[in-house]
């Protein structure tokens, strides 16, 4: 099984990570009327894919107890368990952002939902398995989390009109943020505890629970959806072919992007991989100002904004990498 040696190693793991978990949208973003709904399940097949591959390559080189197989044969039940329910709460969680989105708008969604996921994820994981300097990984979490705000805002002041946000939308982004936090820790224990699974066997079982959820919650989705008129498997099935190999690689970049997260987390810690690996806002935010042109004709303070952003997002990783190093 391949797992990073070195720091440099797993920190250009969680910098991938970083990159694909930021850059998975795009893949959406290129399909033509193709609702978000009937996109998923392209999505959550694309991540368990990748991750059986990765499994079966990376993750089985050599015969140690940590080999894919027979790590799968040695583990503990409720570890695999735990990683089946983190990858629960993570689709649950994804929707929702979703949802919140559509609701409030992307200014108002990351800053509440990001934002939470970060604290509660680190700071649970930590508690797990202790690794790392924690008053440098909380300045790094703190630095991070104004990242967060400074990217909703210069979101924010790409409209002109104001924008009444409702109720509805800040708990459904409330409840995606802590959701979103919440399956950290449950990796952590998988990975630590007990006659444990391997980063690439808690990918399996992690997206494999994700998909499988999708037959609950993305179908609750499909008949009470947040916009538009509902959708069926009939429309899943008549959408083109193209739209369906973009959802399945969005599911393959973000499903690298994990993987490589989980591996990564097997040296330095899941709390500091899970910090790096959110900073895809900072990513995310790059693709629309240099691709997509999404701040075409924005006002200077949007501008501000976005540069205080990448400046704390890049000070954020700094800080954490740091956090390890001094631990």
């Amino acid at each position: 099984m391949f797992v990073p040696d070195a720091f440099p190693i797993a920190l250009l793991m969680m910098v991938t990570s970083m990159i694909c978990w930021g850059s998975w949208a795009n893949t959406y973003k290129l399909t033509k009327g193709y609702r978000f709904e009937l996109f998923y399940w392209d999505y959550a097949i694309g991540i368990f894919l990748v991750s059986l591959v990765l499994a079966l390559t990376l993750g089985s080189m050599g015969s140690t107890p940590e080999a894919f197989l027979l790590n799968v044969r040695l583990a503990d039940p409720s570890n695999i368990m735990y990683a089946m329910v983190g990858g629960v709460i993570f689709n649950v969680a994804n929707l929702l952002l979703v949802a919140g989105i559509e609701l409030v708008g992307l200014a108002v969604a990351f800053p509440v939902a990001i934002g939470i996921a970060l604290v509660v994820g680190v700071v649970l994981s930590y508690a797990v398995q202790q690794t790392g300097d924690p008053w440098l990984l909380g300045l790094g979490v703190f630095l991070a989390i104004v990242a967060v705000i400074m990217n909703g805002q210069a979101y924010a002041r790409l409209s002109a009109q104001r924008q009444v946000v409702s109720r509805k939308g800040i708990i459904v982004c409330l409840v995606s943020g802590l959701l979103m936090g919440l399956f950290a820790p449950l990796v952590t224990r998988a990975l630590t505890v007990g006659d444990s699974l391997g980063p690439y066997s808690i990918g399996v079982f992690f997206t494999l629970g994700a998909l499988l959820s999708c037959f609950i919650v993305n179908v609750y989705f499909m008949r009470h959806p947040i916009s538009g008129q509902p959708v069926t498997f009939g429309d899943y099935m008549s959408a083109r072919p193209v739209e369906h190999g973009l959802g399945i690689l969005g599911g393959a970049v973000w499903g690298i992007g994990t993987v490589f997260n989980f591996v990564a987390a097997s040296l330095v810690g899941v709390a500091i991989a899970y910090a790096i690996g959110q900073a895809a806002p900072m990513v995310a935010a790059a693709w629309g100002v240099f691709v997509w042109n999404e701040f075409r004709g924005a006002p200077r303070s949007s501008w501000l904004y976005l540069g205080a952003m990448f400046i704390l997002y890049l000070l954020a990783i700094v800080v954490i990498s740091r956090a390890y190093l001094a631990g």
